[in-house]
């Protein structure tokens, strides 16, 4: 059974930092792809970055580019998201999804998720 496991978030003020971690089982890691989503309230869930597992290739959406890493530890079959100069935009429920395969912008395309995590960034 596939599961992803997310946590990592809190309350930070803007300019903080916080890591998001993704622990995943249940499937061979390193044939899939694994993505950060995260949805603010009333506003749509929107993709923030991903990391395929087996190239390591990664995507990071315009607005976090410079700012957020994702990393992957395949050993440990977790994804990391640090999360700096967190502004108060930034502030949402984090997911963690996974698809077969190499990254896609899609949420759609994802076929597993996990629980979110809130993150809240104060001004």
């Amino acid at each position: 059974e596939v599961q992803l496991q997310a946590s990592g978030g809190g309350l930070v003020q803007a300019g903080g930092s916080l890591r998001l971690s993704c622990a995943a089982s249940g499937f061979t890691f390193d044939d899939y792809a694994i993505g950060w989503f995260r949805q603010a309230p009333g506003k749509e869930r929107e993709g923030v970055s991903c990391i395929s597992s087996s190239d390591g290739s990664t995507y990071y959406a315009d607005s976090v580019k410079g700012r957020f890493t994702i990393s992957s530890d395949n050993a440990k079959n977790t994804v990391y998201l640090q999360m700096n100069s967190l502004k108060p935009g930034d502030t949402a429920v984090y997911y963690c999804a996974t698809r077969r395969g190499n990254c896609r912008p899609s949420v759609n395309a994802f076929d597993y998720w996990g629980q979110g995590t809130l993150v809240t960034v104060s001004s």
